[in-house]
């Protein structure tokens, strides 16, 4: 079967016991392991590179403003350094004098890597058709399944498809419009371990300035950085950095997408519209301020794995001012993924828990990132099924065949592009390759940098 047929195909529905009405317990989570390490896979849809760009936005005049950058401690513990005796022996306890060593050569052990480990998801929408279950259930509840997945990562990142708001009024002559509480929605993001999410899509201003102002306020309550929505486009602009795994990562995310109106102005409260100059500058100068950046991109089209001309054009452009990772979400599906230049461009993570009952988008996954002194060494696709026809808003690892029909998928979908994806005991690792044009994400040279690690 073709990754297009697979993905496109209305799923089977199967019967999986669902009680809606039944609270699901966080510690009644299960997780196969294999070896010390976490594994899941991911899901995908069918291999269609560049195809010829239909009526793209086009970008509001370019303004040169280069935002200042916010920063802020992700709540996560760090190990602390491994210490050695120059005999390679294990150092004497706290207040006891290490034995002397006659002639024995003096060796200082390397300091300890430096490791990164980052999760990221597609949209999340809590409202729409999600409202009336999440009410009897709970907003903890679309997370149960998922949670563990996130616990050994340091920074976890989304889309949110909509504000968290109960005020403002609807965007006048637009077909959807979605809202979710923001005293439930921002704690329970924020419990599940989101500390930065993306506010730069085609929802964030379906209830105008007060219901953007009353989501970044709701956010910030909670302890989540935002990035892409702002009171004017100096603040839309704005890079998020987050000191964690010994790094500051930066985040920048901007929108591709329509109402026009939504994009912020100098003198206007908005989304920062995907201008490239503006990606340019913004990239350059937040690579001067972290170790690693990460962009976020709401573009592309809805239910097709087909990538706009505009796609790979603005991603590259992201990676040659200096980014190391390009996250992609609108389409609510997956496409391909692109390695560049060391970088790795996922086009579309699709949907993660989205209040939609909708048949085309049924497999998605979560994407883990390890980047380890400042160079990015794996990437692993964990692949959930987000059919809420089964699952009811509560996103569900994928195992067996089902995981493993979706890695092949994305590995058709990603081949054009040059990429290789393997199956790893159901787990989609992205082979990272060496190359000449391939470029360190470190601003330093260092001989111990460890890169092109897998399972």
């Amino acid at each position: 079967m073709q990754a297009a047929q697979y993905f496109q195909r209305p799923p089977q529905a199967r019967a999986v016991g669902l009680n809606k009405t039944r609270a699901i317990s966080a510690t009644g989570l299960r997780l196969f392991v294999l070896g010390a390490t976490c594994v899941v896979a991911v899901a995908c849809t069918s291999v269609s590179p560049t195809q010829p760009d239909e009526r793209a936005p086009q970008p509001p005049p370019a303004t040169e403003t280069l935002p200042p950058a916010t920063t802020t401690e992700a709540p996560r513990d760090e190990p602390g350094p491994v210490i050695a005796t120059p005999s390679g022996e294990a150092a004497p306890p706290a207040g006891e004098a290490a034995p002397p060593q006659p002639n024995a050569p003096k060796v200082t052990a390397p300091p300890p890597a430096r490791e990164l480990r980052i999760s990221a998801v597609g949209d999340i929408m809590l409202g729409g058709s999600a409202a009336p279950e999440l009410a009897k259930l709970g907003y903890d509840y679309p997370f149960a399944e998922v949670r563990r997945v996130f616990q050994e990562s340091h920074v976890v990142f989304g889309n949110l498809e909509g504000p968290l708001t109960d005020a403002g009024l609807p965007e006048p002559g637009k077909r959807y419009v979605f809202r979710s509480p923001p005293a439930r929605v921002a704690p329970a993001l924020a419990a599940v371990g989101f500390n930065v999410v993306a506010l730069a899509n085609n929802h964030t201003m379906d209830y105008g300035v007060e219901g953007l102002r009353q989501t970044m306020a709701a956010l910030q309550s909670a302890g989540i950085q935002f990035v892409g929505a702002g009171e004017n486009l100096r603040k839309a602009r704005d890079p998020v950095i987050i000191k964690a795994g010994g790094h500051s990562v930066a985040f920048l995310a901007y929108s591709l997408t329509f109402p026009e109106n939504f994009w912020a102005r100098n003198d206007r409260a908005g989304t920062a519209f995907g201008h490239r100059e503006h990606i340019r500058a913004d990239v350059t100068a937040a690579r001067e301020r972290a170790d690693v950046v990460i962009v976020s991109f709401h573009w592309g089209r809805e239910i097709t794995t087909a990538l706009r001309a505009y796609q790979p054009q603005l991603a590259r452009t992201a990676i040659d001012a200096g980014a190391s990772v390009v996250l992609g979400h609108h389409p609510h599906i997956l496409q391909a993924i692109e390695l560049y230049k060391g970088g790795v461009i996922l086009y579309s993570l699709g949907n993660f828990a989205f209040g939609s009952y909708s048949r085309n988008a049924s497999r998605s996954m979560i994407a883990q990132l390890k980047i380890q002194n400042a160079r990015l060494i794996e990437v692993k696709l964990v692949p959930i099924n987000v059919n809420n026809i089964e699952v009811v808003f509560q996103p569900r690892l994928l195992y067996a065949d089902d995981a493993n029909e979706v890695i092949e998928g994305l590995r058709r979908l990603s081949e054009p592009l040059g990429t290789i994806i393997t199956n790893h005991k159901g787990v989609g690792l992205v082979v990272l390759k060496e190359n000449k044009g391939q470029r360190r994400l470190s601003k330093k040279n260092d001989a111990r940098d460890i890169h092109n690690i897998l399972p």
